[in-house]
């Protein structure tokens, strides 16, 4: 985690503490404010470390090993199911809340994340459905076809995740509390069963460096996230080794 002190600015309701924001390998910023946001930041980690391993997993994998291929598709599904959950609650809930306190000229760049959606989700869909041809009918030339799908959709997805972490999050932090953030994720929670909650907290905390795993797991309700990830997180890498080899 970021180690930079607590500082504070003046804000519409008076003072507005700065909370240390966490830093994580690809990240491209973390505006300072009064808005904790670590758990966007692991999503946004697991994301970029995703399409990164297809991307460069998919031309190594052997046009006819089977079991990879069903691994690697279901790896996806996981992937997929996350990364919808993300989008659809920043579509629905984010969005419109930072639209209402934007100033004009902000709503520019909050125009511009659903737009970045609505290009990124056709790609991952080509994604999905070329993985789905290689578990079932797997050619060389499906694959091939795969593999640039597969960078597209990186590069899409980690464009937009850059303009969003400069500059989405930095409005966010110059509009809202953390009593703001905490209702809108309120509708991201709400969502999360136990069955999706024993799957992602593995996802996500793959490959996390562990001073900052265990900082997640010492603040208030990390109890919980600490014994999921106890019992889940050997079945998920021996799953992990299946898919990236």
């Amino acid at each position: 985690m970021s180690t930079t002190n607590p500082d504070s600015q003046a804000g519409p309701a008076g003072p507005r503490t700065h909370v240390p924001q966490l830093r994580l390998p690809g990240q491209a910023a973390a505006p300072e404010g009064p808005v904790d946001m670590t758990m966007m930041y692991l999503m946004h980690h697991a994301f970029r470390r995703d399409l990164s391993l297809f991307a460069t997993a998919v031309p190594r994998t052997p046009v006819e090993d089977r079991g990879a291929w069903r691994a690697l598709e279901k790896r996806w599904a996981l992937f997929s199911t996350a990364l919808h959950h993300h989008h659809a609650g920043e579509d629905a809930w984010l969005w419109p809340e930072l639209v209402r306190r934007a100033e004009p000229e902000e709503r520019v760049t909050l125009e511009a994340m659903e737009a970045e959606h609505a290009e990124i989700d056709p790609l991952l869909e080509a994604c999905r459905d070329g993985l789905a041809s290689m578990a079932a009918t797997p050619s060389a030339e499906t694959r091939a076809a795969l593999a640039v799908r597969l960078v597209a959709a990186r590069e899409s997805l980690a464009r937009h995740l850059e303009h969003e972490e400069s500059d989405t999050i930095a409005l966010l932090q110059r509009v809202f509390t953390q009593q703001d953030w905490d209702d809108v994720d309120e509708h991201f929670k709400a969502e999360l069963t136990l069955g999706k909650l024993l799957r992602l907290v593995p996802w996500a905390l793959q490959g996390v460096p562990a001073d900052v795993r265990e900082g997640l797991f010492a603040q208030p309700g990390g109890g919980a996230h600490r014994a999921v990830w106890l019992l889940t997180r050997r079945g998920f890498e021996r799953a992990h080794r299946r898919a990236f080899g």
